[in-house]
């Protein structure tokens, strides 16, 4: 294997990678890569990942749906997590004893 070629690749692909996180789609591989799972790596990472031949950049349709599907996870995650939050608000004991005597009045 020419090293000089392959990092001069991976560069090459780097810098035609215009955006700082790109979409890609895994191909199969002999140690166990399953093909057509959806990731957004980093461009460095990305074109390593195309040079070895473990993936290739996902179309914009696929790009898009695999963001929008993210989002959408966060979006019920973040959900979520608020409608299990225990809210509780402390009272001071004197503030709640005027409050008693209030309602009785």
């Amino acid at each position: 294997m020419n090293l000089k070629a392959y990092y001069q690749r991976i560069r090459d692909l780097e810098h035609s990678l215009l955006a700082p996180f790109v979409v890609l789609v895994s191909q199969s591989t002999p140690d166990g890569g399953k093909e057509g799972l959806l990731t957004e790596v980093p461009r460095q990472l990305a074109a390593k990942m195309i040079a070895d031949g473990r993936a290739h950049l996902a179309n914009d349709d696929e790009a898009r749906d695999f963001r929008h599907r993210a989002a959408e996870a966060k979006r019920a995650a973040e959900e979520e997590a608020m409608a299990s939050k225990m809210q509780v608000t402390i009272v001071p004991t004197a503030e709640l004893k005027k409050a008693a005597r209030s309602s009785k009045e």
